[in-house]
């Protein structure tokens, strides 16, 4: 029993960093209606941004976690306009090779700056741990997890209850009505892909001290963000915590219960994202 609640834990916290990195990428989806590949490697960005800040200047990872939020909300509105915005027109493929060229070119980019050791950002509390009830869990974990519930409560709060958040949520249903009624496209575009890296960008802060800080940490989390968007439904916020708990719980329980459950975990995810194309191309008309 211990066992089955450790498992249950364990796959619950890590939904919370799941969630927080697709839900970027569902809001880059289904606003300005493009799929990111370069999405982690803006997490891999917050990482880098969270260790060079640590290292130089002695700033624990929870205070830089503002400041990440701003410098990736600033890369993201670079690469809207600069990348992003051109593209708008042209075909799906195009869109795909643009971002997947942005993550190559960012990953390499990182390789000359850092090179290909992982840095970890050793705070105080990187190897503390709670138990209760004979179940234990560490302190970054924990903390990533309630920082991941707070900022997406603080999500669907301004996009269910502020002007500006409506204003984003018609432009993702419609998006030639707003433009008739005063809202400026662009700008909502350029928002909600600033709004993504940011969301990126934490995620990226919280790796560094749960994980480490390398040019490749963002990639696989680009693969788990894209399967739990396509379980939640392309551009659909609603789903995606339950998608990124699903996810989570899969991938913790094959690691547990499965004998050499490393290496059934990549099976699972890939299953999980077949599964869900599937699906979803059924549902199609």
């Amino acid at each position: 029993m211990d066992l089955l609640l450790q498992t249950l834990i364990n796959g619950i916290l890590a939904a919370g960093i799941y969630a927080l990195v697709a839900s970027g990428l569902a809001l880059a989806v289904g606003v300005v209606g493009i799929v990111n590949f370069a999405h982690g490697e803006f997490s891999m960005i917050g990482a880098f941004v969270s260790y060079l800040l640590f290292v130089g200047a002695g700033i624990d990872p929870i205070l830089s976690l503002g400041l990440a939020a701003i410098v990736l909300f600033l890369v993201g509105a670079i690469t809207y306009y600069g990348l992003i915005r051109p593209v708008l027109a042209a075909p799906e493929l195009n869109q795909m090779l643009l971002t997947f060229g942005l993550s190559v070119a960012l990953q390499n980019i990182a390789l000359l700056m850092f090179g290909a050791d992982t840095r970890v950002v050793s705070t105080s509390y990187q190897g503390a741990t709670i138990t209760l009830g004979g179940v234990s869990f560490g302190v970054p974990p924990f903390a990533a997890f309630v920082l991941s519930v707070g900022l997406l409560g603080a999500l669907y709060w301004f996009l269910g209850k502020t002007r500006l958040g409506f204003a984003v949520r018609a432009v993702a249903q419609n998006r030639l009505a707003p433009g008739l009624l005063g809202i400026e496209t662009q700008q909502i575009y350029l928002l909600a892909f600033g709004l993504s890296a940011a969301l990126a960008g934490i995620a990226g802060v919280m790796l560094s001290v749960m994980l480490y800080a390398s040019p490749t940490v963002g990639f696989a989390y680009t693969l788990k963000a894209f399967a739990i968007i396509v379980m939640a439904g392309l551009g659909n916020l609603r789903g995606v915590v339950p998608a990124a708990i699903v996810l989570a719980l899969a991938e913790a329980f094959v690691s547990t219960y499965v004998p050499g459950g490393g290496g059934w975990v990549e099976a699972v995810f890939f299953l999980v994202i077949f599964v869900a194309l599937t699906w979803r191309s059924w549902r199609l008309p």
